[in-house]
């Protein structure tokens, strides 16, 4: 018994980054795209640094359905255009630090 809290304590703290990780570098690291965990992470620290949680996860689903970032785009709704702005703001940042 008790040698399992030193393994779990190892487990724990070799992952942080996985526990840590915000919406969007998650998305990125499940993403198919040839992203490496570094640059997934340098874009998850832009995420951090521009959008609100709520807008992290609704970009973090533009992942899988690209669709629905085109619809936001062309939206008139006020949401939406905050939303597209807030990425647009995200997108510059990551590309400034992690391009």
């Amino acid at each position: 018994m008790k040698l399992i809290y030193p393994v779990l304590a190892a487990v724990f703290l070799a992952v942080p980054t996985a526990v840590s990780a915000n919406p969007i570098q998650r998305a990125c690291n499940a993403s198919d795209r040839d992203a490496s965990r570094a640059t997934c992470s340098c874009i998850g620290e832009a995420a951090d640094a521009t959008l609100s949680r709520s807008q992290m996860r609704e970009g973090a689903r533009w992942f899988d359905d690209p669709q629905r970032a085109q619809d936001v785009r062309q939206s008139d709704r006020a949401s939406d255009e905050a939303m597209w702005q807030a990425w647009r703001t995200f997108s510059t940042l990551a590309e400034q630090r992690c391009g």
